[in-house]
């Protein structure tokens, strides 16, 4: 990240604090935390996202997160936020337009309501969800939107073996297949998380 990335972040950080105080946007966290648990933590599928240029939606933004930490390092990222909430949606709008970010997209909407959406139906490059779905209703809802070849990323905790077994029992009937299974640890903590990804087969 540069300056001009960092100072973008520092401005999302202030009004982030802001917002917190009238509206649930994340937990009382000390500023380092805040940087830790949300901002480096969203950034870390960036390796994975094999469309940096494409259209990724991320699906429970709350806060933004992982979608607006990933456009603000990803600047040629088209992003979609889905959040349901109107109070958070509200900020959404403040940030996206405070940061002076194009190319971001926010709906108000229940996720489940897009489903069947004509102008969703294989429009993106990659879904993007921070534990807001168990992985068989998040390949379900992935499925959906993917373009083929397209890339379902998955923010989960460190031990989501049972969502993975799980999940399994869905892939043949959504076109989806298993691809990778990574390791994370966020730094200056003893927090781990796994990064999940699947792919969304051509027909």
């Amino acid at each position: 990240l540069g300056k001009a990335e960092l100072d973008l972040f520092a401005l999302y950080h202030r009004e982030l604090l802001l917002w917190n105080r009238r509206i649930n946007l994340i937990s009382q966290q000390t500023s380092r935390e805040i940087v830790v648990r949300h901002f480096v933590d969203s950034l870390t599928p960036a390796p994975w996202i094999e469309r940096p240029e494409g259209l990724l939606i991320d699906i429970g933004s709350g806060g933004g997160f992982p979608g607006i930490p990933l456009r603000i390092a990803l600047p040629n990222l088209h992003l979609t936020l889905v959040e349901s909430s109107r109070k958070k949606t509200s900020f959404l709008a403040h940030i996206v337009r405070t940061l002076r970010l194009d190319n971001v997209t926010i709906i108000r909407e229940r996720v489940e309501a897009l489903i069947g959406e004509p102008a969703c139906a294989g429009a993106f490059d990659t879904v993007l969800s921070r534990a807001a779905f168990k992985l068989p209703e998040l390949i379900r809802m992935a499925s959906f939107f993917l373009k083929p070849e397209g890339l379902l990323i998955a923010l989960k905790g460190p031990d989501p073996q049972e969502e993975i077994d799980e999940a399994k029992m869905v892939l043949t009937a959504t076109g989806m297949i298993f691809a990778a299974c990574r390791d994370i640890r966020l730094p200056g903590t003893n927090i781990s998380r796994k990064i999940i990804i699947y792919k969304r087969l051509s027909f």
